[in-house]
C-alpha cells in the first residue's frame, strides 16, 4: 500500500516567518503613523485632542461629589520638547487646569512640585496658567512641595494662594542662570582655528569660540560692552522674578485674610540664589506652612470650605501610539554612564535658567 507523499516541512516554518513578517510590518507602519501625526498635527489641534482623551483617574475617594485634582510637577521643567510619551510638560500641565476648571466639582488644586526649576519661559507660562485657573475659577491652588522646589520649582509656586513645604525641603534658589564655555584654548592646543563672518560685531558674544587673552584695547572695550548687555538680561530677568514671588505672596496674603505668611521686609536680601530649607523659608515669607501633601491636601479643603473630597489626578491613556512609541524608542540603548553621585542638569550655552544648578543628597 502506497503513502501519499508529504508536504515538506519547510513549508509550514515559511508560513510562519511570512505571518511573524507582516505583524512585523503593520507594527512598523503604526508607529511610524503614530510619529508622524505628532509632528504633522496642528500644536492646537494636538492639545485639544489631549484634553479629549485625558482620563480622571481616582487617587482616593469618599461619598462626596467634591473633588480636589492633583497635578503634579516632576524633574526638569521644559517646553517644546516632548517626554517619552510624547507629551509637552508645559501643554500638559495647562490640559490638566483645563480639566480641572471643566468640572464644577473640583473645589480646589493641589500643585505637587518636586523640581530644580528649567527653562525661563517654561516656568513663566506655568505660572501664568496657574493664575489664569485662580482667576478664572476662584478655586485655591495650594503647593505642596517635595524634597526639592527650587528656583523655577519655587517660581511656578509663587501665584499658589498657600504654599506647603516640608521643614527639610530645599527651595529659594531664587535668580537667573545662564551657562556656557570657552573652549578657544582648547582649539588652539589642537590647531583649530575659526573662521567667523558676522554682520555685527555682537553677533557672536557668547561664542566659546572667542579669543578671550591678548585683546587690543578695543576688543577689550568691545567684551565689556558684551559682558554688560548680557548682565542687563540676565537682571532684567532676574527683576521679574522678584516681581513674581512679590505679587503672588501680597496676593495669598490678601485671599488668605491674614492667615498664613507674608514675606519679611527684607526678603529680597535672601533672593540672591542662595537655597533655603522649608523651615527657614517659612522664617522668611516664602512658605505658608511646614507639612506634607496631608497637610496640603486638608489645607486645600480647608481653602475651597469643605469638609469631605475625593483626590483626583489626570492622565493620559495608554493607547497604542504611546505603547509602541515606548516599543521602539532608542533611548533605551545601552550607554555608558559614569555615576558622579548627583544628577546634573543639561544647561544649553546661550539659554537663560530659573535653576539650581546642583541637587544635595543625602
Amino acid at each position: 500500500m502506497m503513502m501519499p507523499p508529504q508536504r515538506p516541512r519547510s513549508s509550514a516554518i515559511w508560513k510562519v516567518l511570512t505571518v511573524v513578517f507582516l505583524v512585523l510590518l503593520v507594527l512598523s507602519l503604526l508607529f511610524n503613523f503614530a510619529g508622524l501625526s505628532r509632528s504633522v498635527l496642528p500644536h492646537s489641534r494636538a492639545t485639544m485632542e489631549r484634553v479629549r482623551n485625558m482620563e480622571e483617574v481616582a487617587l482616593s475617594t469618599t461619598n462626596s461629589d467634591n473633588k480636589i485634582a492633583v497635578i503634579e510637577v516632576d524633574g526638569i521643567i521644559s517646553s517644546g520638547e516632548l517626554d517619552r510619551s510624547g507629551v509637552d510638560m508645559v501643554e500638559y500641565i495647562k490640559d490638566q487646569l483645563r480639566m480641572a476648571e471643566r468640572d464644577t466639582d473640583v473645589k480646589a488644586v493641589i500643585l505637587k512640585v518636586n523640581s530644580p526649576g528649567g527653562g525661563v519661559l517654561a516656568s513663566d507660562e506655568i505660572n501664568k496658567a496657574i493664575t489664569k485657573f485662580q482667576d478664572q475659577t476662584h478655586r485655591p491652588v495650594v503647593a505642596s512641595m517635595g524634597e526639592l522646589a527650587a528656583s523655577g520649582g519655587y517660581y511656578i509656586s509663587a501665584p499658589c494662594q498657600w504654599i506647603v513645604a516640608n521643614e527639610l525641603t530645599i527651595t529659594g534658589s531664587i535668580g537667573v542662570i545662564m551657562h556656557g564655555y570657552n573652549y578657544r584654548e582648547l582649539m588652539d592646543k589642537v590647531g583649530v582655528h575659526p573662521q567667523v563672518f558676522k554682520s555685527g560685531r555682537f553677533k557672536d558674544m557668547l561664542s566659546g569660540e572667542r579669543e578671550d587673552k591678548n585683546l587690543t584695547p578695543e576688543e577689550q572695550r568691545t567684551r565689556d560692552q558684551e559682558d554688560h548687555m548680557v548682565q542687563s538680561l540676565i537682571d532684567e530677568t532676574f527683576n521679574k522674578f522678584k516681581q513674581v514671588v512679590k505679587t503672588g505672596r501680597e496676593r495669598a496674603a490678601q485671599e488668605n485674610e491674614g492667615n498664613g505668611k507674608t514675606l519679611v521686609e527684607d526678603w529680597q536680601d535672601y533672593a540672591d540664589g542662595r537655597v533655603l530649607s522649608g523651615k527657614q523659608a517659612l522664617n522668611f515669607g516664602f512658605v505658608d506652612e511646614l507639612g506634607d501633601f496631608d497637610a496640603a491636601f486638608k489645607r486645600a479643603k480647608n481653602l475651597a470650605k469643605i469638609h469631605s473630597a475625593s483626590l483626583v489626578q489626570y492622565r493620559m491613556p495608554m493607547d497604542l501610539g504611546s505603547m509602541l512609541f515606548h516599543l521602539f524608542d532608542k533611548t533605551d540603548v545601552p550607554s555608558i554612564k559614569v555615576d558622579l553621585g548627583v544628577e546634573l542638569p543639561k544647561l544649553e550655552a546661550g539659554r537663560l535658567y530659573f535653576i539650581a544648578p546642583m541637587t544635595v543628597l543625602h
